[in-house]
This record gives structure tokens, C-alpha cells and sequence, in this order.
């Protein structure tokens, strides 16, 4: 085949993934949801009871997701990073029903614009509607993630919300339970008094140490961090305000310092 009808018929696909893709005026919802309402979920009992072949057409028998996207809203950060690394897993979790039900959605039209080839883009993606501050531990084993990211999360501005939050000592424990040693903990906001939060409570914790982004990149994780900065909803509407993100990474450290 020669190179422009190559580049032709790629066009073509490309056209017709773009006519499948759902349209996000058709999934609205309210921005956040009460992470303490009985919200009718299903849920593995454990990751040993979790199909994740289902998830993921074409992986390797047992294997299992490596990044984990906790409310993941849209899915952009998910779809940005899933042909970046098309050997890992990348998992979505989001409690909104219609905004998880957009993110499957389009990952069924990026599959079959791809023709449902196991190895082409988008096969290592995938979403589940879940709450992370109650069942994420039902999900991953101990120690098998390398990336946990929590993007623009509910701030939660009030003080007696404060415990809503997703990042907190108890649930601290949890990230560090299922991050392998050597993991990193992406978080990234537009709301100060939130940053300084999460980044003082994950300082605090003897599990991790921070990373700064100069120290991400110069270790090849400029992608990831680019994609943290630009590939959601949230942060490309903070750029179109003009508005100040900050960012804050930590490791995974093997051994708590006493």
C-alpha cells in the first residue's frame, strides 16, 4: 500500500472514531458526589475476585492495571496516557454514574475505531464505577500499582466537610498499601488551601517522600506530568481562566523512617 493511501485510510479511521465518540452534553450531572451516600454499587470482594480480562481484551492472562486514576471524571487524563504506555493497564474510577458511563462509552468507540485490534491503542484502558474511599483496597493487591493520580479532587471547602477529602491519614495508609515501593502519587489543583492539604498530610506520612517535577522528568515521567497538567476537563479550564495549578508528587518509600 502505498504511503498516501495509507495515510488516506488512516484518516478514514480516524473520521470514523470521531462520529462514535458520545457527547459529553448528553452525560451531565452534578460536579461531585457525596463519597458517604449509599451510591447501590457492586463491588469485587476482593482483587482476587476481580475479572480484569473483562477490562482489557488481549492482556496477558493475571495481569493486572499498574496506574489508577481516582476520580477520574471524563477520562482525559486515562485516554492520554493509554498510548503513551500501551503495555500497562490504566484503570479509571469514578463514582457519577452518567460521567463513568461517558468514559466506557468512549472507550468503545476509540476500540472499535481501532477495529478491536488487541493491540492497538486503547485496549489497555478502562474504567469502573467505584467509590475509592471506600472499596479501593476490593480492587488492588498490596503493593501493585507504580502510579496513583488524583487530579483536581472536591475540595470540599467547608471545614465539616474537611473528612470527605480523599486525601487523609486514614486513607494515606491504604495508597500506601496497594503503591509498590518506588511509586509515585500525582496530585495537581486549582484551589491553594486544597494543595496545601494534601501536600501536608503526604508529607507528614512516614510512607512518602517528595518528588519534585524537575526530579519526575529528569527520570522520564515528563509525559505523565505534562498529562497531569493538561489532558482533563478541570485543568483545561482553569488554563482557559487563567488560573494557577499546583502540583505535588510523592515516592513510595520501602521502609517507614522512625
Amino acid at each position: 500500500m502505498g504511503k498516501r493511501k495509507r495515510v488516506a485510510v488512516d484518516q478514514t479511521a480516524q473520521d470514523e472514531g470521531q462520529k462514535l465518540l458520545p457527547q459529553k452534553r448528553f452525560y451531565r450531572q452534578r460536579a461531585h458526589a457525596n463519597p458517604f451516600s449509599d451510591h447501590t454499587l457492586d463491588y469485587p470482594k476482593s482483587p482476587q475476585h476481580m475479572d480484569w480480562n473483562a477490562h482489557y481484551p488481549g492482556a496477558a492472562p493475571g495481569k493486572r492495571p499498574e496506574f489508577a486514576d481516582i476520580g477520574c471524571g471524563f477520562g482525559g487524563l486515562s485516554m492520554t496516557l493509554a498510548p503513551l504506555f500501551p503495555d500497562s493497564l490504566i484503570l479509571g474510577m469514578e463514582i457519577r454514574v452518567q460521567v463513568s458511563q461517558y468514559v466506557q462509552d468512549r472507550i468503545t468507540a476509540l476500540r472499535t475505531a481501532n477495529h478491536g485490534d488487541p493491540t492497538a491503542h486503547y485496549q489497555n484502558v478502562s474504567i469502573v464505577r467505584a467509590n475509592a474511599m471506600k472499596f479501593l483496597p476490593n480492587y488492588f493487591a498490596k503493593a501493585s500499582l507504580s502510579a496513583l493520580f488524583f487530579l483536581f479532587p472536591d475540595p470540599h471547602f467547608k471545614a465539616r466537610k474537611h473528612k470527605a477529602r480523599i486525601i487523609s491519614p486514614t486513607l494515606l495508609a491504604e495508597y500506601a498499601f496497594i503503591l509498590r515501593p518506588g511509586g509515585i502519587v500525582y496530585t495537581i489543583t486549582d484551589v491553594k488551601d486544597l494543595h496545601d492539604w494534601m501536600r501536608t498530610h503526604l508529607e507528614n506520612f512516614p510512607l512518602f517522600d517528595t518528588v519534585s517535577e524537575e526530579q519526575l522528568r529528569a527520570e522520564g515521567k515528563g509525559d505523565i506530568v505534562d498529562a497531569v497538567y493538561t489532558s482533563t476537563e478541570e485543568g483545561k479550564k482553569v488554563e482557559r481562566n487563567k488560573g494557577e495549578k499546583w502540583l505535588a508528587c510523592f515516592r513510595r518509600i520501602e521502609v517507614a523512617r522512625i
